[in-house]
C-alpha cells in the first residue's frame, strides 16, 4: 500500500445520504437516538448540515435547522460537524451580499459547525474567496472543494492548478467533489497522487456510486494516498448515495490504511438508521430507484438528484416519453453554456433547458431566467467558450459581467433585519429569512403559533425533491403556456 497512516472516514448519514437518496426527509427525531454511538466512533467528521437541509427542514419538516444543529452539537461533543456550503450563494440559489455570508458563516461556526466545506458551481474561486475567508476568521476548518467534471476543458492539470490556488486563499483541507461520480478509479488515484505531490493540505475525497464505481473510487484513491473520504452507512448508502462505510472498513482492515473504525459498532448504528430507511421508504420518499446503476450518467454527466427532477419535469408536462431525448440534449447546453459543471444549481439550469429546448420543438425558443443570468455571468465565470450565437439569442446586447458577481451586491444584512422586524427572533432568523424569505416566514408563524401547523409538516407527496430545485426552475408546464 502507498501510505502507513490510517484512512479516515467522515460519515454523510446525516446528510448527503437522505438528501440523495430521500428528498433530505430525515428529521431530528431520528437522527438523535443514534448520536452518541456516532460521536464515538472515531470518525474524521459527521457531514451533519447545509445542502439542502436547510431548506427542507424549514419547508417539509417544520423543524429550525439551526435548532437541529444546536442539538446535534449538544449530542455529538467529541466528533468534528461538517457542512456543505455554496460559496457566495450560501444555501441559496442566487449570489448573496459579502455581509450575508460572513454572518451566516459566523452563525454556523457559533451553532456548532467545525468543518465547512466551500463549493462554487463554476470552480470560479471568487465566489469562494469571502466565504473561506469568514471560515478562517471565525475559526472554523476550511475545507475548500473543487467541483469535479468532465469536459474538455476539466483535466488533471485544471484541477491540480485549482488545488494550487485554493490552498494559497488558505483551504486546510481540499475536496475533490464528485458529485455525479464521474470520477472513474484509475483517473482517482492519478488526481489523488498528482494533488499530494502539489499542495501541503490534507485531500478529502467525496463520491457518489451512482455509476456503481464508488467503492473502487475510494479504493484507488486510498492507494493512492487520500487522506479522508466520505462514505454513508450502508442503510441509505449506494445508488445515488455515497458508497457504505461498513465495506470500506472491512476493505482495509489489517492493512497499512486501517481505518481503526470498530465494525460491530458499525452495525449498531446501521441497525438504527435501518429503521428509518424502513419508515421513509413507508412514507413514499425512498425511491428503489435511487438505488440502481445507471452509467447513463457517465454518458450525459447527470448527476442522480437531477435525474429524479428531470422525471418529475417531463411527468408535470406529460412527456415523459421525451426522457433520452432530454438525455441527449444535456451535453449540448452544457457546451453551447461554456461546461459548466453540473451541481447545484448549474445541473438544474442546464437540465431545465434541456426540457425547454426538446419540449418546444425549437432550441432555445424559450429560455429561462436562469439560462439567461449563467450567460450573462451572474453566477460568475463560466470554464470555457461560450456558443455567442445561444448568448444572443438569450440575452441580446445585455453586456456580460466579468467581475465577481457580489462585487454588484451592495450591503443587505441591514434590509433583512429590517423586514424580519417583529418576525424574527434571532440573528438566525434573520439569516434563514434572508436566504428562503417565504419559507422562513411561514416557517415562523407556524413556530411562534401565529398560524396552527398544517395537519402534515409534509407538501404532496408527488414532489419529494423540490427543495434541491433553484426556484421557479422546476415548474416547466409552467413556463410551456
Amino acid at each position: 500500500m502507498a501510505n502507513n497512516n490510517p484512512l479516515k472516514i467522515t460519515d454523510t448519514i446525516l446528510r448527503d445520504a437522505h438528501q440523495s437518496q430521500a428528498a433530505t426527509r430525515m428529521r431530528i427525531e431520528d437522527m438523535l437516538p443514534a448520536c452518541e454511538l456516532l460521536d464515538n466512533m472515531g470518525y474524521w467528521s459527521l457531514e451533519c448540515w447545509g445542502g439542502a437541509t436547510f431548506d427542507s427542514c424549514m419547508r417539509f419538516l417544520n423543524e429550525d435547522p439551526w435548532e437541529r444543529l444546536r442539538k446535534l452539537k449538544k449530542a455529538m461533543p467529541k466528533t468534528k460537524l461538517q457542512m456543505l456550503l455554496r460559496g457566495q450563494n450560501i444555501l441559496g440559489y442566487k449570489h448573496y451580499a459579502d455581509d450575508v455570508v460572513e454572518k451566516f458563516v459566523e452563525k454556523s461556526i457559533e451553532n456548532g459547525i467545525d468543518v465547512i466545506r466551500i463549493f462554487d458551481a463554476l470552480n470560479d474561486t471568487r465566489n469562494m474567496r469571502m466565504a473561506m475567508e469568514s471560515c478562517k476568521k471565525y475559526g472554523g476548518i476550511c475545507e475548500a472543494a473543487i467541483s469535479y467534471t468532465v469536459s474538455p476543458v476539466h483535466n488533471e492539470e485544471y484541477f491540480v492548478n485549482l488545488a494550487r490556488q485554493l490552498e494559497e486563499m488558505g483551504a486546510d483541507v481540499i475536496c475533490i467533489k464528485d458529485m455525479a461520480n464521474l470520477l472513474l478509479p484509475y483517473s482517482a488515484y492519478s488526481l489523488v497522487k498528482k494533488l499530494k505531490e502539489n499542495v501541503k493540505v490534507p485531500i478529502h475525497l467525496h463520491t457518489h456510486n451512482t455509476t456503481g464505481t464508488g467503492d473502487m473510487v475510494n479504493l484507488m484513491a486510498t492507494q493512492a494516498g487520500v487522506d479522508i473520504v466520505d462514505c454513508a452507512l450502508s442503510p441509505l448508502a449506494n445508488g445515488t448515495s455515497q458508497p457504505a462505510t461498513e465495506s470500506l472498513v472491512a476493505t482495509l482492515k489489517g492493512t497499512e490504511r486501517d481505518t481503526g473504525l470498530d465494525l460491530s459498532k458499525l452495525s449498531e448504528a446501521a441497525a438504527h438508521f435501518r429503521k428509518v430507511a424502513t419508515k421513509l421508504k413507508e412514507q413514499g420518499y425512498l425511491d428503489p430507484k435511487v438505488l440502481n446503476v445507471d452509467t447513463n450518467t457517465l454518458l450525459y454527466q447527470v448527476p442522480g438528484g437531477m435525474l429524479s427532477n428531470l422525471i418529475s419535469q417531463l411527468k408535470q408536462a406529460n412527456a415523459e416519453d421525451k426522457y433520452y431525448d432530454v438525455l441527449a440534449e444535456i451535453p449540448r447546453v452544457r457546451k453551447d453554456f461554456g461546461y459548466p459543471p453540473l451541481v447545484t444549481p448549474t445541473s438544474q439550469i442546464v437540465g431545465t433547458q434541456a426540457v425547454l429546448n426538446v419540449l418546444s420543438g425549437e432550441r432555445y425558443k424559450m429560455v429561462t431566467k436562469e439560462s439567461k443570468g449563467l450567460l450573462a455571468g451572474e453566477y460568475g465565470r463560466l470554464p470555457a467558450e461560450v456558443n455567442e450565437e445561444v448568448r444572443k439569442k438569450a440575452i441580446g446586447d445585455t453586456p456580460v459581467i466579468t467581475c465577481r458577481p457580489a462585487d454588484n451586491i451592495k450591503p443587505e444584512l441591514e434590509k433583512y433585519r429590517e423586514e424580519t422586524k417583529g418576525i424574527a427572533k434571532s440573528e438566525e432568523d434573520v439569516l434563514s429569512y434572508a436566504l428562503f424569505p417565504q419559507v422562513a416566514a411561514k416557517f415562523f408563524d407556524v413556530r411562534d403559533g401565529r398560524v396552527s401547523a398544517p395537519e402534515s409538516n409534509e407538501t404532496a407527496k408527488s414532489e419529494p425533491k423540490k427543495e434541491q430545485t433553484g426556484p421557479k426552475i422546476i415548474y416547466v408546464q409552467d413556463l410551456m403556456k
